[in-house]
């Protein structure tokens, strides 16, 4: 899981949306994980992804008694998630059933992990909330993981809110939504990423004061050129 501390630092600075479209440009249409929402406001999230997988459970194959195996899955997961990686869950899209609860959560964050992210639910959502941790999910779920989920792979490719996700792609979560970047693009998504943000930043200081968009958004205007170079030069962005 190779991600330089220069990219991580760039893509905490850029939005979800701004990614979005640097991954648009390159064809990349389906990299948003649909349907998930930040249970807590810990800030941009960050990390290459470890990734878990559920299938719909067999009861015969699923009893509470699965989680006295120290390499169950689910468990196995939570110890081998690297720090700076961000869990990825694969559970369907089903949040009838808590994809993992605060305890497990609590642990990713002790041993420096970077969020989780699930197209399920997890339990204990309120408690999560008020952690300094980022967590994305579909919707409170009450349930063991075990009525409905059966993890049954680590650290394989995965569909997330119909996302691919690959190991080591990097995942990037903020108070809208979470995105995937395959692993190969980060550095150059994250350099791009910054640069269009300090265009738009430029952009909606001139909006606010009352410019049209019209040859500004996109800049088609030579003016808006050479306006922009000048704001980043009073600016030092």
């Amino acid at each position: 899981m190779s991600l330089s501390d220069q990219t991580r630092e760039k893509l905490k600075t850029v939005s979800v949306a701004t990614i979005c479209t640097a991954l648009f440009k390159r064809g990349l249409r389906n990299q948003f994980i649909q349907d998930v929402h930040p249970v807590s406001t810990a800030g941009t999230m960050v990390g290459p992804a470890f990734t878990l997988r559920y299938i719909p459970a067999r009861e015969n194959l699923n009893p509470i008694e699965v989680f006295q195996d120290p390499k169950h899955p689910q468990r196995d997961a939570i110890e081998r998630c690297p720090p700076g990686a961000v869990m990825v869950i694969d559970s369907r899209k089903d949040p009838r059933a808590a994809s993992a609860g605060s305890i497990l959560v609590t642990r990713l964050m002790v041993r420096g992990c970077a969020g989780i992210v699930t197209d399920g639910g997890f339990r204990d959502a309120p408690e999560m909330a008020g952690m300094d941790f980022p967590v994305y999910h579909n919707r409170p779920s009450s349930p063991t993981n075990l009525t409905v989920h059966q993890a049954v792979e680590i650290d394989g490719p995965i569909g997330c809110g119909d996302a691919p996700v690959w190991p080591g792609d990097v995942v990037v979560g903020d108070a809208e939504g979470v995105v995937v970047i395959p692993a190969h693009l980060a550095s150059e998504i994250a350099g791009e990423a910054v640069e269009m943000t300090a265009f738009e930043d430029f952009v909606t200081e001139e909006v606010q004061k009352g410019r049209s968009i019209i040859g500004l958004y996109p800049p088609t205007h030579e003016q808006t050129k050479t306006d922009f170079a000048a704001w980043r030069e009073r600016t030092g962005r």
